[in-house]
């Protein structure tokens, strides 16, 4: 029998209540151990530096020291260490702020639980993770902004037909119609559509849109 070690997070946010119910959420994750919490920036910062854990879940608003600048901070000492901020609304400004800060990925608190996993092992493995629920003007302002995770890999090849998808996918085209579009069936759709997003590493239609208006394959 193979044993995997459990990827060890931090977690922060200065709710209790909130943070009794992600314990209780990750409780049965034998994947993902929580190894610490902390009511505000400072004390994240000190529990960083002592557990050193694979990843941080933070609030960006905090008391004390606020999740940006509590980010800045461990990262310039403990840069292997991944980074997720929380926010409770689509708080557009701040979560540019935080990723530009050197988070890999942020949610919005209301994510269901499968997401929040999800983005956890995929930040884990050194990959950017967008909430599903971004608005239309985020997906442009971090396009737009200077955080840009697509330069520690190869820039991958597409053909005409995947980037005729990819055009689509930014014009929120659904699957449906853009299967009547190019005289091909959804299920072939999807198909393309989960190949583009393993070249780029984007766990969602998200992903591929900011790559898209990021590497001008769109303009907006």
């Amino acid at each position: 029998m193979r044993h995997y070690t459990p990827i060890k997070i931090v977690l922060a946010d200065d709710h209790e209540i909130f943070r009794d119910g992600f314990r209780v959420m990750l409780k049965k994750q034998n994947s993902i151990q929580l190894i610490g919490e902390a009511a505000n920036g400072e004390q994240l910062v000190e529990l960083a530096e002592s557990l050193k854990p694979d990843v941080i879940i933070t609030d960006i608003k905090m008391p004390v020291l606020d999740g940006i600048e509590a980010t800045r901070y461990i990262l310039n000492k403990h840069p292997g260490i991944q980074v997720i901020g929380l926010t409770m609304f689509d708080d557009d400004n701040l979560i540019i702020d935080m990723l530009e800060a050197g988070a890999k990925g942020y949610l919005l608190k209301s994510a269901h639980k499968k997401e929040i996993i999800d983005a956890i092992t995929t930040v884990h493995n050194n990959e950017t993770y967008y909430c599903k629920s971004t608005s239309g003007k985020l997906v442009r302002m971090i396009a737009q902004s200077r955080f840009d995770p697509y330069t520690i890999f190869e820039k991958p090849v597409f053909n005409e037909k995947e980037l005729q998808i990819i055009r689509y996918i930014c014009e929120e085209i659904s699957n449906r119609e853009i299967a009547e579009r190019m005289c091909l069936s959804v299920r072939t759709i999807e198909g393309y559509r989960d190949k583009i997003q393993e070249k780029i590493k984007a766990k969602n239609i998200v992903g591929i849109v900011i790559y898209a208006i990021k590497t001008g394959i769109y303009k907006i």
